[in-house]
């Protein structure tokens, strides 16, 4: 199955099996999602139907032999919801995504300063004739305008018999505004900042969730901006400069010096180091010849290549990690928001309660306008003002404290998942290692002293543009060695270099450069050589006249308190596992050195994916931690991606958490800080349920008017964003 961007339609034929993506308007929470989800799995035909709240997208297996999609389309429209297939050409909805948050946030501009301004008033000058008619000028276009898309969702919601969070904020937004309009005649107190205030904070949290779903597209984005854009295409001998969507299998290409290769290939010739970090993660280029195979969007870092064309478009290496991503993210369940989950069944409760409070009083007690306020106090008091800023509050202030420590929280989602974490998957190079070759190791023959060995050396070497080679120079500057000139300089490809320093011919390299140049190779030498590569570190001899003269190892190396990290985790709870593209002994060095016991080495990129979905299928709750592009896929499986913020962008916008500045020990104040901030929302719902469920019964025996209503509504929510401020109290363990 080929690539599958973020607007095109995926259709697989499978027998007489047909899959579709579709795209789904007019969600607004996790319980729409599971509503059209229904709706779709009822439908004649359909053999199996999952909606993703996150991504606004369905995927649907359907009978190919008895479907219909016009009829899948209709019953999402009767229950209020959209649906529409996405065509193979169809263009981005990057775009519609930014119109989305652009929506959100014009209402948040209006609500808030006049909500603000409703709220002063009322709250100073309530018996002033004139800020009660200013108070209700100014909350009407907050509640018709700004609060439009609850009203209008409300309705659709009540034509299709159904009911969810749009209808509870509705309810009792229209119910304080239209007791206030009564009593703005009557001139009894008004509610009209009630109203206003909790479309503000609202529409507050609709615009952070709408940038939040915004993100998936992105990670697709950047995915698709890292292959090559331009190609030198080779006719008959000559270069022509054309897109890289013209090149076809079998076309030969030519990729100079530090350009990205277009397509996968295999080298047909030249001889380079291709940086394939970007697909691998690994930091070590890798030599390639003719024969050899390249990947799209690696980068060839020395010499000129001329590569055949064997995999273009959706057929990459590349298009198939965008593939990964998408599958991932299409396969992750929307995590139901307890605030819907319960209103789904609250609502109607609270509308029955006022109902039958307004005939009890008028038919039982014979008075009906003590049974008109009795009911209005029970629908003031079962307004969500308190519900409302339950999460976004919270989400707000743990959010905004963990960016003050570096630690980047992407959404509500991301809280819950974070709790029930019992292993924690670390990527090796760049995310446990610093991802850059460095000098580990400088053995001198007996005879050579070390500064001896590292001039010479690092003389031969600084002609070398191989990274074995520059770590090599860096660390024999860095230890005080001067570079001196040479002349007769050989770089023999995939074997090592020589050249004359100060009259004596340096070879440095690997056994075959010994032998051919007659260096001799000592049994200590070769026991330091073994020793060292037993650690996994990547060793050359260095030899001149007719004997080595000693061993030099560079490595990737482990970074600084990623041990002390390793243990933190463990007194989490959460065991942890480390994934590398790396050989078993490099490997288990590393892991050993950072205090894991748990090893899953030589994984492909393509195998991440399936390594996380393994832990999963055993019980563990995984949260991956990585850095490389390779790592995206992986990211969006676990149930916790958390990107290292120094690595690549699409590691960062496919994570659900990002570690700005690097540090391994952002991973467990990460989890903890989710985990509290998740207390925090629980602690809010509970206190804000808590409190209309249990006054609502004082409400509809008529002791609890709408005044004491509207106070006991502000007093709950002072609590909910009291207890949330909390949480700028947290602090690193």
């Amino acid at each position: 199955m080929g690539l599958v961007s973020t607007t095109a339609a995926k259709q697989r034929h499978d027998g007489a099996v047909t899959e579709l993506d579709f795209d789904v308007s007019g969600m607004h929470c996790a319980s729409c999602a599971a509503r059209v989800e229904k709706a779709l799995s009822s439908q004649t035909g359909v053999m199996h139907a999952t909606v993703n709240f996150a991504t606004s997208r369905a995927r649907v297996e359907l009978d190919a032999e008895t479907s219909d999609v016009d009829t899948l389309v209709r019953a999402v429209a009767e229950i209020g919801y959209g649906l529409a297939a996405v065509e193979p050409t169809g263009s981005p909805a990057w775009a519609d995504e930014n119109e989305e948050q652009r929506m959100w946030l014009r209402r948040v501009v209006v609500a808030w300063p006049l909500g603000a301004a409703v709220l002063v008033l009322l709250l100073f000058w309530m018996e002033a004739t004139w800020a009660r008619w200013t108070g209700a000028m100014l909350s009407a276009p907050v509640q018709f305008w700004a609060g439009w898309p609850f009203l209008h969702q409300a309705v659709i919601r009540l034509r299709a018999r159904a009911a969810n969070m749009d209808t509870l904020i509705a309810m009792g937004t229209i119910t304080a505004f239209a007791y206030s309009t009564y009593e703005l005649f009557a001139g009894g107190d008004l509610y009209y900042d009630t109203a206003a205030v909790i479309i503000a904070f609202i529409l507050l949290g609709r615009y952070f969730e709408a940038r939040a779903r915004g993100r998936t597209s992105s990670a697709i984005r950047i995915l698709l901006e890292l292959g090559a854009k331009d190609a030198r295409l080779l006719v008959d001998g000559e270069e022509h400069m054309v897109p890289a969507g013209q090149i076809v299998v079998g076309d030969a290409v030519r990729v100079r010096p530090g350009e990205k290769i277009p397509i996968d290939g295999v080298v047909v010739g030249g001889a380079s180091a291709v940086d394939e970090s970007m697909l691998t993660g690994e930091s070590v280029p890798v030599d390639k010849a003719i024969g050899d195979s390249v990947a799209g969007a690696t980068i060839n870092r020395q010499g000129v290549l001329t590569v055949r064309a064997t995999a273009v478009g959706s057929d990459t290496v590349l298009a198939q990690i965008v593939r990964l991503v998408q599958e991932a993210q299409s396969a992750k369940a929307p995590v139901q928001r307890l605030a819907d989950r319960i209103s789904a069944v609250f609502v109607p409760i609270v509308i029955l309660v006022a109902a039958v409070t307004m005939v009890g009083w008028s038919l039982v007690a014979g008075d009906p306008s003590r049974g008109v306020l009795a009911a209005v106090a029970v629908l003031i008091i079962a307004c969500p003002c308190a519900l409302g800023l339950a999460t976004p509050t919270a989400i707000l202030v743990g959010t905004g404290r963990g960016a003050s420590m570096g630690v980047l929280i992407k959404g509500g989602e991301v809280l819950e998942r974070s709790k029930r974490i019992s292993m924690v998957v670390f990527d090796k190079t760049g995310t446990l290692t610093r991802g850059e070759m460095t000098l580990t190791d400088v053995v001198p023959a007996a005879g050579v002293e070390e500064p001896e060995l590292l001039r010479r050396v690092a003389a031969v070497e600084a002609d070398s543009e191989h990274p074995v080679a520059q770590a090599i120079v860096d660390g024999a500057r860095a230890r005080g060695a001067e570079i001196s000139p040479v002349s007769s300089f050989e770089a023999v490809f995939g074997h090592g270099v020589a050249a004359d320093v100060n009259g004596a011919r340096i070879v440095v390299g690997r056994r075959t450069l010994m032998a051919e140049a007659g260096v001799d190779v000592s049994s200590d030498a070769d026991r330091t050589v073994a020793r060292l590569e037993a650690e996994g570190k990547t060793a050359v001899f260095a030899g001149w006249d007719g004997s080595v003269r000693g061993v030099l190892a560079v490595a990737d190396t482990l970074k600084d308190g990623a041990a002390a990290a390793v243990a933190d985790l463990g007194s989490l709870g959460a065991s942890v596992v480390m994934i590398t593209g790396d050989n078993q002994r490099t490997a288990a060095t590393i892991a050993g050195q950072a205090g894991i016991d748990r090893v899953m080495a030589e994984v492909v990129p393509a195998d991440k994916v399936e390594e996380v979905r393994r832990l999963q299928r055993e019980g563990n709750v995984v949260a991956m931690v990585g850095d490389g592009v390779n790592d995206a896929p992986a990211l969006v499986q676990a149930d916790l991606g958390i990107a290292i913020g120094s690595g690549t962008d699409v590691a960062i916008e496919s994570s659900d958490i990002t570690l700005l500045s690097g540090e391994l020990d952002g991973v467990a104040t990460a989890i903890r800080l989710s985990r509290r901030t998740f207390r925090t929302i629980l602690q809010n719902l509970g206190w804000a349920f808590g409190y209309n469920v249990g006054a609502i019964p004082l409400a509809a025996f008529g002791l609890l008017n709408p005044i004491i209503a509207g106070a006991a509504m502000a007093f709950s929510s002072v609590s909910v964003v009291t207890n949330s401020l909390r949480l700028y109290r947290f602090r690193r363990a």
